[in-house]
């Protein structure tokens, strides 16, 4: 009789099958750097016994930069600025509604801003020159406005010290842009918020008056700088072309984020849609600031012309935004020896025991100084001078005014539309 074999069992192959789960996303790299916070601001110094001085450089090497960044004129720079900026979150231009809300010194520099524009309209360029490069009557603008200065100051803000306006009037001249090379970039428009910070410190403006500077003022000298730009073809200080955040500003970005900071309905992505920017430009410095960039452009699309603050437009929110604006100000302003070579220093923001002069390394000063800029640096035991670019070599390259090169595209009749690109 044939034995019979019990059938043979099916294997369960579901148990042996992998369990399928969802990807999950990796998470973002974090950021090592965290948000700079906004220091204590000091009250203004007692300036009564004070020796007032004409500003001079005295960052003029990497030591001197290492200790201007661990000093109190550091930390005093940076909790002014950024209080600037919390004074405008969440607020729109239109929140004042007119100059006369200002106080009276608010409203005097209004009027100092008016006067140097009709100055600018007074000076025409030279259209011979027919350049893409800096026009040289913009030297004459300066000279006028420099002339002015003293009156400014002395009928205007109250100051009657001839010492303190030769080192106040000194930031105000050096706001407008470089007489030698005619270029104009971040540290120059620094140099106007050290101008503010030392009428802080002589008391003549108080924190009441932050939001109308950075609502009034600020807007008024961007402006002002935008009709310079336009007339004198600046060009870019160092500019990174289309990699650096703007041509010549940066602290539209900072202020301006700290104004959308919880808007309702305005992302970051909205600095793409033109009727966004066209309704809303002149209630937040950031997107006036973005329109103003595509105006000045010959292509279109920001990825193309601009393609850092098309990166930035993918942030979630404006407080993402708003924390990169403050590292980078810190990391790429502040930070970066080739910026900060020409910041200046008197007796309201005083440089550190220990750091260089222009005549001890026999260095031009500012107006004199030749294209570049100069950093001490020591090489076996050698100091000698670099002319120093953005990019930290010695060998700056000039970089044609944007503005320029989009006006003479209209003069040509080649500006009506924007020029795409061929795979946009």
């Amino acid at each position: 009789m044939a034995t019979q074999h019990a059938p043979a069992t099916i294997p369960n192959l579901r148990d042996k099958i992998p369990k399928l789960e969802p990807r999950r996303k990796r998470p973002p790299p974090a950021n090592p750097l965290p948000v700079p916070e906004t220091p204590s601001l000091p009250s203004p110094p007692d300036t009564s016994s004070y020796s007032f001085q004409v500003p001079t450089r005295r960052i003029l090497s990497p030591r001197d930069h290492e200790l201007f960044l661990a000093s109190p004129t550091y930390t005093l720079v940076v909790s002014f600025v950024f209080s600037l900026s919390d004074a405008v979150a969440d607020t729109p231009v239109s929140a004042i509604k007119s100059d006369d809300e200002c106080g009276p010194a608010v409203q005097s520099i209004l009027g100092i801003l008016d006067e140097a524009e009709a100055l600018v309209l007074a000076t025409p360029p030279d259209d011979a020159e027919g350049s893409r490069f800096g026009n040289k009557v913009f030297r004459t603008f300066l000279d006028k406005a420099k002339a002015a200065g003293p009156a400014w100051h002395r009928e205007k803000l109250g100051l009657a010290s001839q010492d303190a306006i030769a080192e106040v009037e000194t930031y105000l001249n050096h706001s407008f842009g470089n007489r030698t090379r005619i270029d104009y970039g971040s540290g120059h428009e620094l140099n106007f918020i050290i101008w503010l910070l030392c009428l802080y410190q002589l008391r003549i403006l108080d924190k009441t008056d932050f939001k109308a500077l950075v609502l009034k003022v600020f807007v008024r000298y961007l402006e002002l700088m935008r009709t310079i730009q336009s007339t004198y073809y600046l060009e870019p200080a160092g500019s990174h072309g289309v990699w650096g955040l703007d041509d010549y500003q940066f602290l539209p970005f900072l202020f301006g984020a700290s104004q959308l900071l919880h808007h309702p309905f305005i992302t970051p992505l909205a600095i793409h849609q033109e009727l966004t920017l066209e309704e809303f430009g002149a209630d937040y410095v950031y997107l006036g600031q973005v329109g103003f960039v595509n105006s000045t452009k010959t292509v279109k699309g920001l990825r193309w012309h601009s393609p850092m603050l098309d990166d930035i437009s993918s942030a979630k929110s404006w407080a993402k935004v708003e924390g990169g604006m403050r590292r980078m100000f810190v990391a790429e302003v502040l930070r970066k020896l080739p910026v900060m070579q020409h910041f200046l220093f008197g007796s309201l923001v005083p440089a550190v025991e220990g750091m260089s002069t222009e005549s001890e390394f026999g260095v031009a000063n500012e107006e004199e100084e030749v294209e570049g800029g100069g950093v001490v640096v020591e090489h076996d035991g050698v100091k000698h001078v670099h002319n120093a670019s953005s990019w930290g070599d010695c060998c700056g390259i000039k970089v044609p005014s944007a503005i320029a090169a989009a006006q003479m595209a209209k003069k040509n009749g080649a500006g009506e539309t924007l020029r795409r690109i061929p795979f946009d």
